[in-house]
């Protein structure tokens, strides 16, 4: 029995560990087009002169542009060099295959060798990348790609600062238009704070494992982690569907699809707590181990891997940094405590199964003495 105990304690660390590996993958290859946080803002001040059914946002925290066009004709986005880049219209969104901007913007950083055929002087030739009237680009106009920050971000990172104005033009049949819009450094949180704040309070959800080794409040400790995993996995849900919206997908079927090749550990994790937190509601056996291993992927997938808005100043979410700050921290704080809580119960656990043999055994011997 101590065994079995204690070598599930021992599953629940090894767990932990390979997730760790594991998460860090996702994480990464993920933040190629939808980074986990930045402290550049951009925003679009409008298209000039309007057109009604024209319209531009800013996507996946700055790094890309959508363009939706609805006004029944074709609207091409004009590349580095003045050529043709991107044609939206009714028939579709086209790419043109000898635009430089076609390579270039493929990530954020613009990082990327030219083929030959990228030649801007050249006709365009044009290659369907999408249905529908909707463009999302990466646009080395609208971001900050240096390794380093402007010299007025340097002398002062504690202030906000106009890193620049920025246009984009546009082509509406022979008529010129253009988006127009700001960058902004916005100095990033104190991350320390956060962290402090969130490891004492999982310190204190941990501290329901001492609880649970009392035989009077076992049950209720047990039902309070159920309850608190519950919360965190919903949680974890709910930040994975925020960066899809955030990501320009709209409607059911894109975010379901985009969750599924992006986002799917967090929200895999997110649906697993959520599971063990009613099988810890419901006493099952082994509850104890469900709910450290839940809490331990639950921490790693969903809280670690998306903790860097800690210490950015904009969040890849369609609502307030402040507000994708404690939602972290709440997954992190429903994970990790929901694991050590759950290891002290195990450990208490084996001590009370170890115990039990010896308190046997003193009774026999006064028996015998008696």
């Amino acid at each position: 029995m101590i065994r079995t105990l204690l070598g599930r304690a021992g599953l629940v660390a090894a767990a932990a560990a390979v997730a760790t590996l594991i998460s860090a993958a996702p994480a990464a290859a993920h933040g190629a087009d939808a980074p986990n946080g930045t402290d550049y803002r951009t925003r679009t001040t409008g298209v000039a002169p309007a057109r009604p059914g024209l319209e531009v946002r800013v996507i996946e925290a700055g790094a890309r542009l959508e363009l939706t066009n609805r006004t029944g004709r074709t609207i091409e986005v004009i590349g580095y060099s003045g050529e043709p880049y991107l044609r939206v219209g009714p028939d579709g969104v086209f790419e043109n295959d000898r635009s430089p901007a076609t390579y270039l913007n493929r990530t954020i950083d613009g990082d990327t060798a030219l083929p030959a055929e990228a030649d801007p002087a050249a006709a365009p030739s044009w290659r369907r990348i999408a249905d529908g009237t909707t463009a999302r680009w990466h646009d080395q106009r609208a971001l900050w790609q240096e390794s380093t920050p402007p010299p007025a971000v340097r002398a002062a990172p504690d202030r906000e600062h106009r890193v620049r104005d920025w246009t984009i033009p546009l082509r509406d049949g022979t008529d010129p238009v253009m988006i127009g819009g700001t960058l902004d450094w916005v100095p990033p949180p104190d991350a320390y704070t956060w962290w402090a704040v969130t490891i004492v309070a999982l310190l204190a959800v941990g501290a329901l494992g001492l609880l649970a080794a009392a035989a009077t409040a076992g049950r209720r400790a047990l039902s309070a982690l159920g309850a608190l995993l519950i919360v965190g996995g919903a949680v974890a849900v709910v930040y994975p569907v925020g960066r899809e919206l955030d990501a320009g997908a709209q409607g059911v079927g894109p975010v379901v699809v985009g969750l599924l090749s992006g986002q799917v550990w967090s929200l895999l994790t997110g649906l697993g707590a959520i599971a063990a937190g009613w099988y810890a509601l419901a006493r099952r056996p082994s509850a104890d181990f469900v709910v450290a291993l839940a809490g331990a992927c639950l921490a790693l997938f969903a809280g670690a891997a998306n903790a860097t808005v800690f210490a950015r100043s904009i969040a890849p979410v369609p609502w307030s940094p402040e507000v994708a700050r404690v939602m972290v921290a709440a997954v992190l704080i429903a994970g990790a405590g929901a694991t050590a809580a759950g290891v002290l119960r195990l450990h208490a656990t084996a001590r009370a199964a170890a115990r039990s043999p010896r308190a046997a055994d003193t009774d026999r011997r006064a028996t015998a003495a008696g």
